[in-house]
């Protein structure tokens, strides 16, 4: 039995959530995201409170709740608030500027790094070492900052390269004589 799939979903004020079948909209002041529930999952709603259980009562049926709720929960939070993932660069001459639709990086490499930002996310650079991106799918979000961290992802050794803000890099001691 999944204890993610029992928690009920409490929708904030401000946030819409319809369901049609088997598709969940939901939309709120930072946008509209849609989901298609897996069909071993029934879900209900109460006013403003979503339950989820699974239709055949197997630890399939329990995973598959379990993660549809984690999903829509997330979905639910990013219309109302939205997700947010800062990154750093570290390293002489590392910097980052976002022009429009285009975020420009100098990583140390021969040729700056122009990455063109995708629908649904906004990228800030507060100083030239700070990358701030913001977005209402909390999957979106993740999978742009990580593909920025892939341009130059931290080396133990000084432990230059781009890294999340929050991110502790283990260093190695330099090789012995």
């Amino acid at each position: 039995m999944s204890r993610v799939a029992k928690n009920p979903i409490h929708i904030p004020s401000g946030v819409e959530v319809s369901v049609d079948g088997q598709a969940v909209t939901v939309k709120g002041p930072k946008g509209t995201l849609v989901h298609q529930v897996h069909e071993t999952v029934n879900l209900q709603r109460d006013d403003n409170v979503l339950n989820f259980e699974p239709r055949e009562i197997s630890p399939r049926g329990w995973a598959f709740a379990g993660t549809t709720r984690a999903l829509i929960n997330n979905m639910v939070a990013g219309v109302s608030t939205g997700f947010e993932r800062k990154l750093e660069l570290v390293g002489v001459g590392y910097r980052a500027q976002a022009q429009g639709k285009t975020l420009n990086l100098t990583l140390g490499y021969s040729h700056p790094i122009n990455f063109e930002i995708p629908e649904g996310i906004t990228i800030e650079t507060p100083s030239q070492t700070e990358v701030v991106v913001r977005g209402t799918d909390k999957q979106q979000v993740g999978q742009v900052a990580a593909k920025i961290r892939g341009f130059r992802a931290p080396e133990p050794y000084k432990g230059k390269g781009v890294k999340y803000s929050d991110e502790v890099i283990i260093r190695k001691e330099a090789k012995k004589k």
